[in-house]
């Protein structure tokens, strides 16, 4: 079969050797840079808020977006609790699609995108945000996000101190670890969230519990802050005091997600927001003054996940990383498909069941397959 008439495949292994060879920073200022292109064609765009399905333990959502030219979603999960069964708190896959034909190109794994995107975009809304010269950012949850978070503030803003705390010494320990040879970085580890908010210019909260936590207190913000709200992300998951937003200037991604999902669900329906592309498009300013505080009420946005499919399936070309696979059944004549798939076409996947199967070495691929050429007799 024809690579053009294939589907390139990205899986986890793949994903992490791609960042490696181009660098963690690096990739996320390259993410940042395609966000910021597609947020400039912001109305090229059909939005809409994500499809959630919600349980007692997280939740699974899918997000899809198009430009009409190519269409991409992505399943992600969120379940804090994973940690206790060896599992990660977020899981995610994406596929990127042309429009003209509905054919896949790129089928990926997204867990690791979807760290850099949201380090992406958070870096860049503070770009816009933040006041100029911020050099010392507090880091409340050091989990998963912790390091892309860091990295991301160190490389696209200048932050050279982290206050780092976690109610989890270990998280801590282990991001310190991480970014232990990163030049120019430092990272302190605090006692408390009120230690670790002292002093810092930006504060960063990227917790996981699903519940209307307040990690962020009014007495603990000073004018000027800005604040990059991750970990909020569903109805019911908050991380700031609502007072806190009632008297801040408020950005979001897309208001009629955030209004159901971000830290604005504590607020009237009719609180005024920016989004995030009037900023990078100068249609609207975050900041009027030096002593405004400033949120991004960061929830993820399927643009940003349509960003990163299309810089992955750049670079697994440019870095020829990745393989190519027929995730779809592409028969010779479309019309026929069962006569493709009874022939034993079906594939390298199904050549090698088949196979299996007549080696003996695989019951279930023989069972399958004599179902098979029953249905064809």
């Amino acid at each position: 079969m024809k690579e053009t008439a294939m589907t390139r495949f990205l899986d986890a292994g793949d994903a992490a050797r791609l960042v490696r060879h181009v660098g963690v920073g690096q990739a996320i200022v390259e993410l940042a840079g395609h966000l910021q292109q597609d947020l400039l064609r912001w109305d090229a765009f059909d939005k809409s808020a994500r499809l959630a399905s919600h349980s007692r333990e997280g939740v699974i959502e899918l997000m899809p977006v198009t430009d009409g030219v190519q269409y991409s979603f992505k399943y992600v999960n969120g379940h804090p609790r994973n940690g206790l069964a060896g599992l990660p708190t977020v899981m995610a896959f994406g596929v990127l699609a042309e429009v003209s034909t509905g054919f896949p190109l790129l089928l990926a794994d997204m867990t690791l995108a979807t760290a850099l995107r949201t380090a992406a975009a958070s870096a860049l809304a503070a770009r816009l945000l933040a006041r100029p010269g911020a050099t010392t950012m507090a880091l409340i949850g050091n989990g998963a996000q912790a390091e892309f978070q860091s990295l991301a503030f160190h490389g696209m803003l200048g932050v050279r101190t982290i206050h780092a705390y976690d109610i989890d010494p270990d998280a801590t320990a282990k991001l310190m670890r991480n970014l232990a040879g990163v030049p120019g970085l430092t990272i302190v580890r605090m006692d408390s969230v009120r230690e670790a908010v002292q002093g810092a210019d930006i504060v960063t909260t990227v917790t996981a519990d699903k519940t209307h936590a307040t990690i962020l207190l009014p007495d603990m913000i000073r004018p000027g802050m800005h604040l990059n709200a991750v970990g909020g992300d569903c109805p019911g998951k908050t991380e700031l005091h609502p007072d806190i937003l009632r008297r801040a200037r408020i950005t979001v991604e897309y208001a009629a997600q955030t209004r159901i999902e971000g830290e604005i669900q504590q607020l009237p329906a009719d609180t005024p927001v920016t989004e995030l592309w009037q900023l990078v498009s100068r249609q609207a300013r975050g900041r009027e003054s030096a002593d405004d505080v400033t949120v991004f009420d960061s929830v993820g946005f399927a643009l940003e996940d349509y960003s990163a499919l299309r810089w992955l399936h750049a670079k697994t070309h440019a870095l020829h990383i990745g393989r190519y696979v027929e995730l779809v059944a592409n028969a010779p004549d479309p019309r026929d498909l069962f006569g493709w798939a009874m022939a034993g076409e079906g594939g390298e996947a199904g050549k090698a069941a088949e196979t299996a199967a007549e080696k003996g070495g695989d019951t279930g691929a023989a069972a399958l397959l004599g179902t098979a050429h029953a249905l064809a007799a």
